[in-house]
């Protein structure tokens, strides 16, 4: 790993495990001073210890990403604590409840919405202000999903609230561009995360799920974090507004989770 984000103060929401905490670590080690988001305090911190441990300087700040005060204050504290905001990975999200529409709670469907959804919109509102204050420039990447690419029986509020991203993402980018704002999204498949297990762990179902990513296997959390350090880097300076797919090979092929 290079030392290409020597200067960066840097933010990871959903910080706390798997893609987001494998990017944090790889940010540190990049040379970016990053601030960890997420609901888990012990887990936050453990994060954290691994970015000190790679050398790298950072702090942990339980957030809930669906509260606009939250989210804000978050900002904020990356600024009083490192003087500025220049890349983030808006990463925090969940599976919500993967049943079919007809029953569905609205419960659910708002939980999973709220934070999945209006999560990163939050973020995106709060690290734009900040970065303009700066005098324009940075980087961010949303988490979305090839599940924002196509549909998935039996997860509808899931794949809307992906869907929801990667349009977001595209208009995010458009409106920062000449701002040297660049917002792209990466869409991983199924990645070998306590997520993944939780949805895929039955024997039948993570046998078929396999059998829809030609490479045969799922992703693994560095692959995903260090595509999202590359799209913070200047190494991607005219990338924005994109979806980059990582997923074996699963949407170049016939079969779809159905």
């Amino acid at each position: 790993m290079t030392q290409e984000l020597e200067g960066k103060v840097g933010l990871v929401t959903g910080g706390t495990s798997g893609i987001g905490r494998e990017t944090a670590v790889l940010f540190a080690k990049a040379r970016a001073k990053v601030v960890v988001a997420g609901r888990r305090e012990q887990e936050g911190q453990e994060t954290v210890g691994l970015i000190r441990a790679a050398g790298g300087d950072g702090l942990f700040m339980k957030t809930d990403v669906s509260k606009a005060s939250e989210v804000e204050a978050l900002i904020q504290k990356a600024v009083d604590k490192f003087g500025r905001l220049d890349i983030a990975f808006n990463n925090a999200g969940i599976e919500g409840v993967w049943v079919p529409i007809l029953k569905q709670s609205e419960e659910d469907w708002d939980r999973t919405i709220d934070i999945n959804l209006k999560g990163v919109w939050l973020c995106l509102k709060y690290e734009i202000r900040q970065m303009l204050k700066q005098g324009g420039g940075g980087a961010i990447v949303n988490m979305a999903s090839i599940t924002g690419l196509v549909g998935g029986a039996g997860a509808a509020a899931y794949s809307a609230s992906k869907h929801g991203v990667i349009g977001l993402t595209k208009s995010a980018a458009l409106e920062t561009a000449r701002s040297k704002i660049r917002i792209n999204a990466v869409c991983p498949a199924v990645v070998e995360t306590s997520m993944g297990e939780r949805l895929f762990s039955a024997p039948a179902v993570h046998k078929y799920v396999l059998s829809c990513h030609p490479m045969g296997r799922f992703g693994r959390p560095t692959e995903i974090a260090e595509a999202v350090v590359w799209m913070c880097s200047d190494r991607a300076s005219f990338m924005t507004g994109q979806s980059l797919v990582l997923d074996g090979g699963f949407l170049a092929g016939q079969n779809s989770p159905s």
